[in-house]
Parts: C-alpha cells; sequence; structure tokens
C-alpha cells in the first residue's frame, strides 16, 4: 500500500515540452486544472500529496516519474537519459530527502528513466529504451540486489517507455497492447489486451486498490471494471500531448 505521493505542478513553459505526438501544444490553464484533479484523485487514494513548484527551466518537469525511483526498500534517484531534463533530478533529490536519510544514484554513463521501470512484487522490469541504457539498468539491478530485491531488462521496440504499453495492476493483472502482448517476460500473468485504438490508456496506474484510468477511453474502462477494480477516470488530455500519462506525473511510495 502506497501512503505519499510527490507530484511537481505544469510551469508555463510546459507547451515546449518534448513531443512525438501530433496533438497540439499544451493548453497551460487547462493543464493546471487537469494537475489539480489528479492530485484530487490521488488523494481519494489514501495518499498525502506533496506538490513542488512549477520548474520554468524544466518544460517536462511535471513528469517527476521519470526523475527516480522508490522502492519498498529504497529511494533511488534516476539519470533521466534526455540531456534537456536531465537538470530536473536536483530538486526531487531535495524532496526525496525529506523522506529518505539516504538516497541511491545511477550514474553516468549509465541512464534510466523511471518510467522504464514496473514494479512487480519485489521484482522490477527495466525496459530497455532511448531514455534508459544497458549501463543504466545494470546499476539499477546492483542496487536492488543490495536491498533484497530483484530486476531483469526488457528491450523495447516501439514505445517511449516500458510503461507506455504495459502496467501492472496487481492481482496477476497486466494492461498490455502491442509489442506486449507476447512478451515471454509476462508470460505467466493474465494479459488485459488494451484495444490499438486507446493505447494510451495502456498506462493506468494501481493504487490502493483503485485504477486510475485516463479520461476518454470507455473500452478500457471497461476492462478493468470487468476484474473488479474500483476505477477513477482523471482528465490528462493535455499531458497527452506531451507523451505523458498517469503514471508520468506522480513519485507514489
Amino acid at each position: 500500500m502506497f501512503t505519499k505521493a510527490i507530484v511537481r505542478k505544469p510551469c508555463k513553459n510546459i507547451i515546449n515540452g518534448i513531443t512525438s505526438a501530433s496533438l497540439g501544444k499544451p493548453d497551460y490553464q487547462n493543464a493546471l486544472k487537469q494537475h489539480d484533479g489528479y492530485v484530487e484523485a490521488l488523494k481519494r487514494c489514501g495518499l498525502q500529496v506533496t506538490v513542488l513548484n512549477g520548474d520554468e527551466n524544466y518544460p517536462d518537469s511535471v513528469f517527476v516519474e521519470d526523475t527516480a525511483l522508490i522502492t519498498p526498500k529504497c529511494a533511488i534517484l534516476a539519470n533521466p537519459g534526455t540531456e534537456k531534463r536531465n537538470g530536473e533530478k536536483a530538486e526531487i533529490e531535495i524532496a526525496l530527502k525529506n523522506f529518505f536519510p539516504e538516497l541511491q544514484y545511477i550514474v553516468s554513463p549509465g541512464f534510466v528513466d523511471g518510467g522504464d521501470v514496473m514494479m512487480v512484487g519485489d521484482h522490477f522490469y527495466i525496459g530497455l529504451s532511448k531514455r534508459t541504457n544497458k549501463e543504466g539498468a545494470n546499476q539499477l539491478v546492483t542496487i536492488l540486489k543490495r536491498h533484497g530485491l530483484t530486476g531483469s531488462t526488457v528491450a523495447l521496440k516501439s514505445v517511449l517507455h516500458l510503461k507506455t504499453g504495459v502496467n501492472y495492476i496487481e492481482k496477476d493483472n497486466m494492461l498490455a497492447f502491442g509489442e506486449f502482448l507476447t512478451k515471454q517476460e509476462f508470460g505467466k500473468f493474465n494479459i488485459l489486451e488494451i484495444p490499438q485504438e486507446e493505447s494510451y490508456a495502456a498506462n493506468s496506474l494501481w493504487i490502493n486498490g483503485k485504477v486510475l484510468v485516463p479520461k476518454g477511453f470507455p473500452k478500457t474502462l471497461s476492462i478493468i471494471k470487468r476484474v473488479g477494480y474500483e476505477t477513477i477516470e482523471v482528465d490528462v488530455s493535455e499531458f497527452r500531448k506531451l507523451d505523458g500519462g498517469l503514471s508520468c506525473l506522480s513519485l507514489r511510495f
């Protein structure tokens, strides 16, 4: 169970964030409203939320998940694989030290984006992507082992981050689409296939028995409800314009 979360408000400069989508630029005022709604959803799941101010130096800094990994045994400051985002981790480090007296670190030439790391119990799947390299993954596995945890890598083909395409929602259930439907690494799980046209909703987020689902994806919502979860729809359309999803917007622990 999670008790806390760290988020960071969108900055006005969010309109200049990195994206591969063709959905237009985010609207700052609407992004603020949606972020407030996201925070309220976290609170509905029982979390105490620390809200950091936006950082105009980093357009993508609202996506705090990429800067760190928090496990049941340790907190790890990541080393984001995009140079223009790497500086985001400095303020996250300060925030994490309010909760964790000792941090672990991924260091260059290793790179890890938190969006490439999926926790399943005591095991962590690490996506090898343009943002996370083998050296970073090896460092992460070493840190995990020191704390009695395990990790393994998953090669990615067409998605930005591992959790763009696959997300564990507990009870052996995993949301997936595309290349992740037949990944050998996930063969032991109950794969809930997300329709290609709703692939964005594969990034739904389990928190304390509830599942946050992006608003506007009725097929995915039905699939998740059908297997017995209470759901909360959250509008994150402005963040989708920057390739960001529900998990990207918080660090949960």
